[in-house]
């Protein structure tokens, strides 16, 4: 019998609209308004958007012409990206009060496994609670929480009441929970998936629970056994503070500077089959997508996100490269644009995971 400490607890903490919020908060007139960080003329992209502005319909990647024909008294404020970063170091100190087993996805969200923690506190529970009200107190921002024994349930766990709420899924509530759940809100079930899924009959947990591995497999390939084990409760990724920089990458330089995303897209589209080919002849998957940008006066931006399963497709590949695409407004007309997969496959140890009834 394997003992309960052995358990995991793991918190995912997601900062609420947070490139909106620090603009809100720096700027107290903005508070209680509609707000989009980003770029309002046509070709502008919604980077983020005020819980007030999504009542609209707003949200990110929208052109900043549908943004403010949905909402005409959306503000446009344009993005601080040194200021989000400021506060995100901030905030991730705070984490590091519990536990160095702090693994950031982004600026404004992290994984948090405090089965061990500095503070010698049993519930993980709590322990949310306390990070949530300190970055509150210490910050001014508002986050939301989830827990439960694994990243992958944490962090659907994390959207349930949100803004400014967090839910705890004890080991016993997993499958109920993940069962009722609609598709769409399963992380790492994108919109082209969802897509796929609705045309299989699969719009619930429990849709997908009805399914065997082949059929998953036969349909979403590799993705297809990361979703057999999820809607169950299995998901063996661990909380890893720093990731291996190995990567495969594939890039291109232009003769002509690109001034459209329509034409950026286009040859992304390319460059993900190039990728594509690369990863299968290498023979590896990767978790985290990674968007290189040079503009026409040479400086460069990366956009990163880390996706909780291996992909080498190129449709998968495309849907998170479009997403980091439209986070933020191009700057200048593109020299260059690339594309690399790094959290790669190769190597990684193997590790059983067991589901115990366990207080949170």
């Amino acid at each position: 019998m394997i003992e309960s400490d052995q358990i995991r607890k793991i918190i995912h903490v997601d900062m609420d609209a947070f490139y909106a919020s620090v603009e809100q908060l720096d700027n107290p007139q903005l508070r209680g308004k509609p707000i989009a960080v980003g770029g309002g003329e046509d070709r502008g992209v919604v980077a983020a958007a005020s819980y007030e502005a999504r009542k609209f319909g707003v949200r990110s990647a929208m052109s900043g012409y549908l943004a403010k024909k949905n909402c005409p008294e959306l503000i446009f404020v344009k993005p601080r990206f040194d200021r989000y970063k400021e506060i995100s170091t901030r905030i991730r100190k705070i984490f590091y009060d519990y536990t160095d087993l702090v693994e950031p996805l982004s600026l404004d969200e992290a994984y948090l496994d405090v089965t061990q923690n500095k503070k010698g506190n049993p519930s993980a529970t709590l322990i949310a609670n306390e990070i949530r009200q300190r970055i509150f107190e210490e910050v001014g921002l508002t986050a939301s929480a989830g827990i439960s024994i694994n990243k992958f349930v944490a962090k659907v766990a994390s959207d349930y009441n949100k803004p400014n709420g967090q839910k705890t899924v004890n080991a016993n509530e997993v499958e109920t929970f993940l069962e009722k759940l609609p598709i769409k809100k399963f992380y790492g079930v994108g919109k082209v998936t969802t897509e796929k899924m609705y045309q299989l009959g699969i719009f619930t947990g429990l849709d997908l629970k009805g399914k065997s591995i082949d059929f998953l497999q036969k349909h979403f390939g590799n993705s297809g056994g990361y979703y057999f084990d999820v809607v169950r409760g299995v998901h063996h990724s661990e909380v890893v503070p720093e990731r291996i920089a190995k990567s495969v990458a594939a890039e291109r330089t232009f003769n002509e500077n690109l001034s459209s995303e329509v034409f950026v897209l286009s040859k992304l589209e390319t460059i993900a089959e190039e990728l594509e080919r690369r990863l299968r002849k290498q023979n590896v998957s990767g978790k985290t997508i990674t968007l290189k940008i040079r503009y026409s006066d040479f400086t460069i931006q990366t956009r990163s996100k880390t996706l909780p399963y291996f992909i080498s497709d190129k449709t998968l590949l495309m849907e998170t490269t479009t997403e980091l695409l439209f986070q933020e407004r191009m700057k200048e007309s593109v020299r260059l644009l690339g594309i690399s997969l790094s959290n790669l496959n190769s190597g990684i140890k193997k590790s059983m995971v067991v589901q115990l009834k366990f207080d949170f």
